[in-house]
């Protein structure tokens, strides 16, 4: 059995891509049990969080770049829209929510009236 070709490559990538981020994971759990989740502190963060995701997520829908750009704007907001809806009629079921929005672009865009 021999390793050539990429072989060596991708298991560097692995253990270098393990060795940069394990270590700030493990202190991250040893650090985070003396946390109080309802902290002052915890809340701005969960809330920081939140809107940035929301920001990137309207930017995404709003002013997409790569292959959702060629998708009609209006099936965009309304992918959205269905995926919001389904979130919150599925009881805040974020997969649900996420496979809804998609099946309705998917559906959108690829079948034809």
């Amino acid at each position: 059995m021999t390793f050539g070709g990429e072989f060596p490559s991708y298991l560097f990538l692995l253990i270098a891509g393990f060795g940069a981020t394990a270590p700030w994971r493990f202190l991250g759990v040893v650090l985070a049990r003396n946390l109080d989740i309802d902290s002052e502190l915890l809340n701005w963060v969960r809330a920081v969080s939140t809107a940035l995701v929301a920001g990137l997520v309207a930017r995404m829908v709003l002013f997409p770049v790569g292959a959702l750009a060629g998708v009609d704007p209006v099936l965009r907001v309304g992918a959205f829209g269905c995926g919001v809806l389904t979130f919150f009629v599925a009881r805040r079921n974020l997969g649900a929510g996420v496979a809804g929005g998609t099946a309705v672009l998917l559906a959108g865009q690829y079948v034809v009236w």
